[in-house]
């Protein structure tokens, strides 16, 4: 079982017990033996629940456990004895759940902590020496910490709803590609993928010339930026790393708009630096919401070998996107690129429209 709360010190106004109640929606008074009998498990079947969860196993006997925990148990617990899962499933299911949820969190929170700190930047503009102390903090201060957790506690059960209905938005997005790629009749269609990255240039550089705080802003600036690029196409994101996303797309045209329109989005950028972008089209392999294979490690080394806003693709995207209105491409001498070997790309670029000479 997991400790759900503890109690900071300092001298910030806030009850880390009220706020963990707060967010968890009920009072911490349960033992772990008082969550598991309750729940109908053994302690055991317990542990690994918490483990898949993400949390380290409690051996004290102290009330940090509420009867939302009971309820999640027993749930799970459910689905395994009636037969609809088995447990092996039923605790990769959990996992999957705990990641996202995870880096939601902290994703969330640390999107609060940033609109805190800005609000008190602002509110002591003319405290110039303490405005540069809280632009290099890697941390964020305990006052930061505790308005943040307020914050968080009022807004947890506004939110809730509005991660549900994400889930299975997401869930019936994933079901219907599935029961696409099954479809007989769409064979050698849907089963390839377009696969893009976008990498922003010379990232290392600002690493070492920018504080934590702003390399952060520019980090959420452009996966704000590519989101919004990606998913306006039909896209799908499929991670972002720090300077680079990832995205896949059903078909190719698509991906050659995301991939364009991305070039010349960060280009019109004042904070960015340029980006460049690699294509590449073929079958992948789907695990873990990630997407693995020849056809993405293609794509990323092309990406690795094109030029700052240029767009490089592989023989097989490019014969798909020459037969379409729109694009234009001109072949790049053949390169053999490492774990990949021989490829032939060319680069992608709008086509002029009619009556302008292309630039």
């Amino acid at each position: 079982m997991t400790e759900a709360g503890g109690s900071h010190g300092g001298d910030a106004d806030v009850d880390a017990k009220e706020i963990t109640e707060r967010l968890l929606g009920r009072p911490l008074e349960l033992r772990r033996r008082d969550v598991t009998s309750e729940a109908g498990v053994s302690l055991l079947s317990a542990q690994k629940f918490w483990r898949a969860l993400g949390f380290p196993v409690v051996y004290t006997d102290d009330e940090l456990f509420t009867e939302a925990d009971v309820d999640a148990l027993r749930t799970v617990a459910g689905i395994v004895r009636d037969g609809d899962i088995d447990e092996t499933l039923a605790l990769a299911m959990t996992r999957a759940v705990a990641r996202s949820a995870d880096r939601l969190a902290v994703w969330q929170a640390q999107l609060v902590a940033e609109a805190v700190e800005t609000e008190a930047s602002e509110q002591r503009a003319g405290e110039a020496v303490a405005g540069a102390g809280a632009e290099t903090r890697v941390v964020p201060s305990l006052g930061t910490a505790a308005e943040t957790a307020q914050r968080m506690a009022d807004l947890a059960d506004r939110f809730e709803p509005l991660l549900v209905y994400a889930w299975r938005r997401h869930l019936s997005a994933a079901v219907s590609r599935m029961l696409a790629d099954a479809d007989p009749e769409s064979y050698g269609l849907v089963k390839m993928r377009s696969v893009g990255f976008a990498d922003l240039v010379n990232f290392t550089s600002l690493v070492r010339k920018m504080s934590e705080r702003d390399l952060a802003r520019l980090v959420h600036r452009f996966e704000r930026l590519s989101a919004d690029v990606i998913t306006a196409h039909g896209g799908r994101l499929i991670k972002t790393v720090g300077d680079e996303v990832l995205f896949t797309t059903v078909q190719a045209a698509p991906a050659a708009a995301i991939a364009l329109d991305l070039v010349e989005a960060i280009s019109q950028d004042d904070v960015l630096p340029e980006v460049r972008c690699g294509m590449a089209r073929g079958p992948i392999v789907s695990s873990l919401g990630d997407v693995f294979g020849t056809t993405v490690n293609r794509a990323s080394r092309l990406t690795a070998v094109a030029q700052a806003g240029t767009v490089l693709v592989d023989a097989p995207m490019a014969r798909e996107l020459a037969t379409l209105s729109g694009f234009q491409l001109a072949g790049q001498r053949r390169r053999i690129l490492r774990g990949v070997g021989p490829v032939s790309p060319s680069m992608l670029r709008r086509a002029p429209a009619e009556g302008r000479r292309p630039t």
